[in-house]
């Protein structure tokens, strides 16, 4: 197992002091610490190798197949890297006199423009900094245009089964109480149940389209026309608009609000924490609500400045480059993939709600082989991770038992998904299946206790 800093740390590694103190600089805190900070001592090369080898540990798409299902964990055009990484950009601080930085807001407002037109909406905040962020500021917005109209009963966000963890959470921040709305036997919203559920203190539904088992809400029309006749609004969370970019529009669906993913549809690195960008999309009554629209109406700031700027180079570069049919041509190669590979595996593989084929995810259940050889979803996350390939997210969505939600995007090559499918199959038929992985650093822990009692901090 790789050791800590604080494991190789040696007294007296780390020579540098500091400069003796100039006292036109010194400052007195208030509060002192008692005793110095018990940071571990290296040389420089020693620290610059710790992290190195660390770097390597980790996992990305320039390395191997990432089929994260629900994620869009695509190939990146290191052009949008590039363009990010010109100083015009790179070094600009948002402080700077405005006649300085024209080619900065030419960016915003052309990126503004581009979404609009990929979605239909009347306006965007590109301020929101994540996909969640956006959710909550959906929400916010949400929540002050009932207010604006006196509903403030309005008090419950619909969400269908299916839906990402992070839309319950984003309306329960707001205060909002969340109603679940199963899915029927295709895998989509259940009209029925949905007509059940709406009521004078329903204020959204918030959905995805296509949503997380990787179908398109057919009733996505009579969906929308559910929530306005109760007065509430449609709410588009755009984690999967890879399937549909260029193709259809939220808009035109029947949504209030939308919110997408720069950094999973737009051509930024996804993962490791960030930096993301979650633009927020609405419609044309809600215009003024948006953060710092200068109306009276606006919810305000939410995020300092102009959100992640270089993010929103980085998408702008990948729309410019592929244009508007590359990007359809994207979506379409990624439906194609998914499909590509569902029909493969689906001999072998149980896929619930396959009676329409996919957009650009499906979700397989292991739970037959779970039963017959006592192989788990689990089991084989870990093997793949032997075989050079990310894991797909695994037991999601819930309503699917030892669930694998597979992802290809466009990005990849006919000979990869032929060769992930040979290494699904080779999985089923390897008695060794418990013991992966062997090639890791650390191979099986206990993910329960490690969930429930983390240590998150070093101790002797």
């Amino acid at each position: 197992m790789a050791k800590t800093l604080f494991e190789k740390s040696v007294a007296g590694s780390n020579s540098f002091t500091l400069a003796a103190k100039d006292e036109l600089f010194t400052y007195d805190l208030p509060n002192p610490r008692q005793s110095d900070l018990a940071l571990p001592q290296l040389n420089e090369v020693e620290v610059v190798r710790h992290y190195t080898n660390l770097a390597k540990m980790a996992y990305g798409v320039d390395e191997g197949f990432y089929p994260l299902g629900s994620c869009t964990m695509k190939y990146n055009p290191k052009l949008s890297e590039e363009t990010a990484s010109l100083a015009g950009f790179r070094a600009v601080h948002p402080l700077q006199p405005i006649n300085s930085t024209q080619g900065c807001i030419a960016v915003i407002k052309e990126l503004k423009t581009a979404l609009k037109a990929l979605t239909g909406m009347a306006d965007f905040s590109l301020a929101p900094a994540a996909g969640a962020h956006g959710e909550l500021t959906g929400l916010l917005i949400v929540r002050k245009y009932h207010q604006k109209r006196k509903e403030d009963q309005r008090n419950i966000v619909l969400i269908p089964d299916s839906a990402h963890g992070t839309n319950p959470a984003s309306a329960n921040m707001c205060g909002y109480q969340v109603v679940t709305i199963p899915s029927n036997e295709q895998g989509l919203v259940d009209l029925t149940k949905l007509k059940e559920a709406v009521n004078d203190q329903v204020a959204c539904l918030m959905l995805t389209n296509p949503n997380t088992l990787g179908l398109f809400e057919s009733n996505i029309k009579e969906i929308a026309n559910i929530v306005h006749g109760c007065g509430g609004l449609l709410y588009y969370d755009g984690a999967n608009l890879n399937a549909i970019m260029g193709i259809c529009r939220p808009f035109d669906m029947g949504f209030d609000i939308v919110h997408l993913n720069l950094h999973k549809t737009f051509g930024t690195p996804h993962g490791g924490g960030g930096p993301g960008s979650g633009p927020l999309g609405v419609k044309e009554e809600l215009q003024d609500y948006l953060p710092n629209s200068g109306s009276p109406l606006s919810i305000g700031q939410i995020i300092a400045f102009h959100g992640n700027f270089l993010v929103l180079v980085k998408a702008l570069t990948y729309i410019k480059l592929l244009g508007k049919e590359g990007l359809i041509t994207a979506s379409k190669s990624a439906v194609l993939n998914a499909n590509y590979l569902r029909f493969k595996l689906q001999e072998h593989f149980h896929i619930p709600y396959n009676q329409q084929g996919c957009m650009h995810e499906f979700v397989i259940s292991v739970a037959d082989h779970l039963k017959e050889k006592g192989i788990s979803a689990l089991d084989i996350a870990k093997a793949l991770i032997d075989k050079g390939i990310h894991p797909p997210t695994i037991y999601f969505p819930l309503i699917v038992k030892e669930a694998l939600m597979i992802e290809p995007t466009e990005s990849e090559s006919r000979f990869t998904l032929d060769c992930f499918v040979e290494q699904m199959l080779e999985i089923l038929a390897d008695p060794d299946f418990a013991n992966h992985p062997t090639t890791t650093t650390v191979s099986r822990i206990d993910e329960v206790k490690a969930a429930r009692e983390p240590r998150l901090s070093y101790s002797d």
